[in-house]
């Protein structure tokens, strides 16, 4: 059995957003499901850090659960900054039990164990946005405070907690210190994050920073290639 991690899929089977239209995305939803199949066994487990759909509402992002669903392995969602469809924890679990998509579950101030791991993590947020200084420090600090909840969740498990986050905490040129503060103070190992792409990439930080091995982990990124963290 295995721990798996991709970022950004960006599926919208359900509705008219196209990824092709960008360098490198071309027949990215059979790539995909053709890469993932060849590496991720039933016994598996995938966490999304996501961009999981374009969907707005869990309605449209049926099609995209059903796709995801019946890949094999168990998978972990959570939340980007173009996850639209997201909402209360109560309701996303009660859409997924309604339809039937057993193999997937919500990572939102939890954690769950996967094999001698605990997955724990949040969507984070943009350490340089600036769209409105003090509704980005509210909702940055909030942030910060569900990666603490979630870490703690994953401590009371006993085993390592690996952290996923959408936003990089850091880049090569800047770094997020609410965020990054928390991994650091609670004595994170490893962090795995998405969000970047294309030219961005070539800020992002795939080395060990402060004891902390960071690796980005978005789909384009990879090749559509869900990345091995662990064996167990």
């Amino acid at each position: 059995m295995s721990l798996f991690a991709i970022g950004d899929t960006h599926l919208s089977l359900s509705c008219d957003k196209p990824m092709d239209i960008f360098n490198g995305w071309s027949d990215y939803v059979e790539r995909l499901e053709e890469n993932w199949k060849n590496c991720v066994g039933e016994n598996d487990t995938v966490v999304i850090n996501g961009d999981f759909s374009w969907a707005m509402t869990l309605e449209q992002a049926y099609e995209d659960f059903k796709f995801i669903n019946a890949l094999p392995g168990k998978k972990l969602i959570s939340k980007g900054n173009h996850d639209y469809w997201w909402s209360t924890k109560n309701k996303m679990d009660k859409f997924l039990l309604e339809n039937h998509f057993d193999t997937v579950n919500i990572l939102h101030n939890n954690a769950y164990i996967a094999g001698d791991f605990a997955v724990c993590g949040t969507r984070g947020w943009f350490f340089d946005a600036q769209e409105n200084e003090q509704t980005d420090k509210k909702v940055l600090l909030r942030e910060a405070g569900r990666l603490k909840m979630s870490i703690d969740e994953a401590k009371k498990t006993g085993l390592e907690p690996i952290v996923f986050l959408h936003y990089p905490p850091l880049t090569q040129t800047a770094v997020c210190h609410e965020i990054y503060d928390v991994l650091i103070e609670e004595g994170i190992k490893r962090c795995f994050y998405g969000h970047l792409h294309s030219a961005s990439t070539s800020r992002s930080v795939n080395s060990v920073v402060d004891g902390i091995s960071f690796a980005l982990i978005s789909s384009d990124f990879l090749g559509f290639t869900p990345r091995l963290i662990e064996k167990y």
